[in-house]
């Protein structure tokens, strides 16, 4: 369905002087698209300059707040010149009627794929820009923002389908996190909001399997262990402490480190068999 301002208009009387320029140009176009299909490439950019601001004319329609138009005239251009590439004037119709609809076809498709941060489907994509493309038109001639009842008459909608585009929109662009929290500059950050990991809690629990551990060894390897791992001193400090030499220390520490991990596999041997009756009995 049409909006209301894309239907047809009734138009008047067209002047003769009017009519006569419009031939001439339409006999220039036929000619320079003859001279294009016997591969002159001169008339190829001719035709593409001709027709230049028919393609900004059309890239201005949908010309919108957050979307630059020089983006806007380049998707634009990159279609007129496919367009003069694939036009065959010998179906007899004018090249604007095969242009128009090309470039438009273009821009459509560039809104589509391009600049949804988040797709929603094709349909919802398309309401969306043409509650866009109303809202910029209704704008202008209200001279105020309009509302939604006035935006689903103009797309011929109902106030639902004005509702889903508008919500679509937040999914067109992203966010930075390094934005504002607030409306505010002075807000934090949105990163400084979000919560992140904490290896605090992995650390506490290794620390209480770590001590019902060192429970099965003996005081002076825990004591050696303690100093070692947990003051970081060296084998050499340790014997200076506990009047023993380096040599003794490294072993003690390996004896400790043996025995821990022994026990450590035990418990997780009988933690699993424990496990496999209690899944046997339900």
């Amino acid at each position: 369905m049409l909006d209301r301002a894309e239907r047809p208009r009734q138009a008047g009387p067209v002047p003769a002087s009017a009519r006569r320029a419009k031939a001439a140009r339409e006999r220039t176009d036929r000619l320079l698209f003859a001279r294009r299909d016997r591969g002159d490439r001169h008339a190829r950019d001719e035709l593409i300059e001709r027709f230049l601001p028919l393609a900004r004319s059309v890239a201005r329609r949908y010309e919108r707040p957050g979307e630059p138009l020089d983006d806007l005239v380049q998707v634009a251009s990159l279609a007129l010149v496919k367009a003069v590439d694939r036009f065959d004037p010998e179906r007899g119709y004018a090249f604007t009627s095969f242009a128009v609809p090309t470039i438009v076809g273009e821009l459509k498709r560039y809104f589509r794929d391009r600049t949804w941060t988040v797709r929603p489907p094709r349909e919802v994509q398309e309401l969306t820009l043409r509650v866009d493309a109303a809202a910029v038109r209704l704008s202008q001639q209200l001279d105020r923002p309009p509302t939604v009842s006035e935006l689903a008459a103009a797309i011929g909608g109902s106030d639902e389908q004005v509702l889903e585009a508008m919500q679509a929109r937040s999914g067109r662009s992203g966010l930075s996190l390094q934005a504002s929290a607030g409306r505010q500059d002075d807000q934090p950050a949105l990163q400084d909001t979000l919560g992140g990991s904490d290896d605090g809690y992995e650390q506490a629990e290794n620390r209480a399997v770590l001590d019902g551990l060192l429970a099965f060894i003996s005081p002076r390897d825990r004591e050696v262990v303690r100093l070692r791992f947990e003051q970081d001193l060296t084998q050499a400090e340790i014997g200076a402490l506990l009047g023993v030499s380096q040599m003794q220390v490294s072993r003690i520490v390996r004896h400790a480190i043996d025995q821990l991990r022994h026990i450590a596999d035990q418990q997780q041997r009988v933690a699993e068999a424990r496990a496999d009756i209690q899944h046997a009995l339900i």
